[in-house]
């Protein structure tokens, strides 16, 4: 026989004792009597009665102990909301809002993982978009001298004069800019004297037009300045690339990170020490695991080949054994003998395809991929692309790179202190 237990709770309950002799006693079946705070009755009833005024002012104040109880519960989460820059500034990045300065002067910067230093366009650059950071009107802007600590930590540092210069490739760009320092705001956190780079000179196409926030592991990186504030964890979700809006988030610190998520370790590679490594030791295809040479997948910190996590990368890369291998099996699955080309995308089809899933298996965790996360369709829709390709024949050709497409509507967890990276669906498109 099951037992049904039926609970009805009060807040306020007395024993019907000592009570107001104009309050009912009567035998009602029961010792016990409620009441509402505020009744002539009640026990928690002021000894003095209260004006409306003080009446009013007394719930105020307890409204506001309230609203200061939630406020702790979500104290520390930050989110700052994140959108694909290809709808709004015409880049493949994504990006979020920053805000620069005293008055706080609005930027759209990239987000990237694989580099460590933050870099924006300031007034008089040569080469940078017409949206600029105008470092004369923000009355906490400073530059940096050579004899700042900071110059040690970027890329070529030179003196110019009594700042400190420095010049880096960022794709097939090139930029050069003073090392500075200013107030950030990210979502509603002020980050005062931030160190930066503010540009003053560039070269390429592939340079973000209104800079770039460095997620990296390195000593200029947001997770470095930041550690008394986010204590080097951070996640994001990645909308759909096709996304006309702010739908995607990036979280800083560990409250109101996911808790049922898998994780794999992170690893360290000194010959690439900003990149976010994990174990890569299988990919399969459906439900088969693909035949890949252990070799095209190994981590090996003597070489810098492994398999990183990229939020700056668009399309997945694997090294070429790997992706022979895998787009073999890919095309087997799918058996279509009309296979063609869409400029470095080899798997191609001008008929509707049904896609197998494509699985990343790491140490201790599997991310399986849908057709949305592996399949590009050209804008009229005849053609239907992999979208993978095979690691470029450069300084890159060991490195595997799960980049920001196959990443899309998932929830990539960095949790630097405990040396782990998660990974969760998430939709946010």
């Amino acid at each position: 026989m099951k037992t049904q237990i039926f609970c009805l709770v009060f807040l306020f309950i007395s024993v019907a004792q000592g009570l107001n002799p104009k309050c009912d006693t009567q035998d009602h079946g029961s010792t016990l009597q409620v009441f509402h705070i505020y009744s002539q009755c009640s026990p928690f009833k002021p000894s003095k009665p209260l004006s409306w005024e003080e009446d009013m002012l007394s719930m105020l104040a307890k409204d506001q102990a309230r609203l200061q109880y939630l406020s702790s519960l979500v104290a520390g989460k930050s989110v700052v909301p994140v959108a694909s820059g290809r709808q709004i500034v015409q880049s493949p990045t994504y990006i979020v809002r920053a805000k620069i300065g005293t008055p706080p002067q609005t930027m759209l910067m990239a987000m990237d993982t694989s580099n460590d230093a933050a870099w924006i366009p300031c007034n008089g650059c040569i080469g940078c978009s017409s949206k600029v950071f105008n470092t004369a009107k923000s009355t906490t802007f400073n530059t940096l001298g050579c004899h700042a600590a900071q110059c040690k930590q970027v890329p070529n540092p030179t003196c110019g004069g009594s700042a400190c210069v420095f010049n880096m490739t960022y794709g097939s760009s090139s930029i050069a800019g003073n090392l500075s320092r200013d107030t950030v705001v990210l979502a509603t956190d002020l980050i005062p004297s931030y160190t930066f780079g503010c540009l003053q000179k560039t070269t390429g196409k592939s340079v973000p037009q209104q800079g770039l926030l460095g997620l990296g592991r390195g000593p200029l990186s947001l997770l470095s300045q930041t550690q008394h504030l986010y204590k080097s964890t951070f996640s994001y979700c990645l909308p759909s690339f096709r996304s006309p809006n702010f739908s995607g988030s990036l979280r800083l610190g560990p409250k109101g990170q996911p808790i049922r998520i898998k994780y794999t370790q992170l690893l360290k590679n000194p010959r690439r020490p900003s990149l976010y490594f994990v174990n890569l030791i299988g990919i399969r295809v459906g439900r088969r695991v693909v035949d890949i040479p252990p070799k095209a997948l190994a981590f090996n910190p003597s070489t810098g080949a492994g398999t990183i996590f990229d939020s700056g990368t668009v399309f997945t890369r694997l090294v070429e054994p790997a992706y022979v291998a895998v787009r073999n099996a890919f095309r087997r699955r799918v058996k279509v003998a009309n296979v063609t080309s869409l400029g470095g995308f080899d798997t191609c089809y001008t008929v509707p395809i049904v896609a197998p899933t494509i699985t990343f298996m790491f140490t201790g965790m599997n991310v399986t991929l849908p057709q949305e996360n592996l399949l590009i369709h050209s804008t009229a829709g005849s053609i239907t692309c992999l979208a993978m390709a095979s690691a470029p024949d450069n300084v890159n050709s060991v490195l595997n790179v799960i980049a920001n497409m196959q990443q899309q509507n998932h929830r990539v967890l960095f949790d630097v202190p405990n040396s782990r990276l998660g990974v969760a669906r998430e939709r946010c498109t």
